[in-house]
């Protein structure tokens, strides 16, 4: 009888190491977690639980339900958004000029990557390149942690919840926009420094000319509609990423909507304080060997002005940003998932 005892147990024993291997493989492959630390939950068990979450001692069927996300309900936006309004100035401002670098980062890479297409390949091509290039300045900013201001506009989740003051709110609001403006300049500066007219024969700052040119002649409501439709789909790229659980589930959640919002020609504040510049300083500090390279005049981009800049493209778009993220994003999920529901 003691042989057929211990010939049971070590089966249940090689039982358990299969079950345990199995749930290993599953978590690396769907949860992808980096190979973490084990400690024993309990030494008279062969169980193993990670420091990082990726083993669970409980039933199986909770094991395969966090692997997968699950989606936000609000409460993220708002733990987020206070602390975001309660942080420190320095801090504050450090990571907005980061995201404001980032930011012309993506704006960078969409203006090199679109050079020369025009006539080459099709229109929505060309916009869906622009898109997926200029997605990586959403990724940075994430992924790589930064303060933006068109996703900052979901801090509105908090202050509706009374959790932080219109004082905090405000003054988040204002210091990142500053930084981002700071960062934003400061990389056209260093880009413009490049001498980058020498690449490709002109055609990358031509491109910088005719992108700034485009965003200077609409009309104001046409623009503030165009900065509202932009950050409803800046915000959902973050309120998806509320639910990530990974770097790849972070980048996959950025991608599709902000590849939309460009290949739509919406208008992103932060993003034109680098397009605009960046053909500003071509303008008028462009040296005279890249207008005869490129066969144009300054005459042939006479909307593109500071004047231009401020008044026609970054006011507008900048208060339909504040709409699009507050109002149709924020408020939205917030009335969903967080107003106060009646008694039963």
């Amino acid at each position: 009888m003691r042989i057929v005892w211990l010939i049971y147990e070590r089966s249940q024993m090689r039982n358990q190491i299969v079950a345990q291997l199995k749930e290993f493989c599953f978590i690396l492959i769907w949860n992808q977690h980096s190979f973490p630390r084990f400690q024993r939950v309990n030494p008279k068990r062969r169980f193993l639980i990670s420091e990082k979450r990726g083993f669970y001692d409980g039933p199986r069927h909770s094991v395969y339900n966090r692997c997968f996300s699950t989606p936000p309900n609000g409460r993220t936006g708002e733990d987020i958004g206070v602390t975001k309004a309660k942080m420190d100035f320095w801090t504050m401002f450090g990571l907005a000029v980061l995201a404001g670098a980032f930011i012309a980062m993506g704006a960078m890479f969409a203006t090199t990557v679109t050079a020369g297409a025009e006539g080459n390949l099709y229109f929505g091509m060309t916009r869906l390149l622009m898109g997926v290039a200029f997605s990586l300045g959403l990724i940075l900013v994430i992924v790589g942690g930064a303060e933006l201001f068109t996703g900052n506009n979901l801090i509105v989740m908090a202050f509706v919840s009374r959790k932080v003051t219109i004082r905090q709110l405000l003054r988040n609001w204002a210091v990142v926009y500053i930084g981002n403006f700071v960062g934003s300049i400061a990389t056209v500066g260093i880009i413009f420094l490049c001498s980058r007219y020498r690449f490709g024969h002109g055609v990358i700052w031509l491109n910088a000319l005719n992108i700034a040119q485009s965003k200077c002649i609409r009309p104001f409501i046409d623009m503030v509609a165009l900065g509202i439709l932009c950050n409803a789909l800046v915000c959902i790229a973050v309120w998806l990423c509320f639910s990530a659980r990974s770097t790849t589930d972070k980048i996959l959640s950025i991608i599709p909507p902000i590849t939309a919002f460009v290949a739509a020609g919406f208008e992103h504040s932060i993003a034109n304080m680098y397009f605009i510049p960046a053909g500003l300083a071509v303008r008028y500090w462009g040296p005279p060997g890249f207008w005869t390279l490129v066969g144009k005049t300054l005459s042939d981009y006479p909307d593109l002005t500071w004047h231009n800049f401020f008044f026609v493209n970054l006011i507008p778009v900048t208060l339909g940003n504040i709409i699009g993220g507050t109002v149709m994003v924020g408020l939205v999920y917030w009335f969903v998932y967080r107003r106060k529901f009646p008694q039963a």
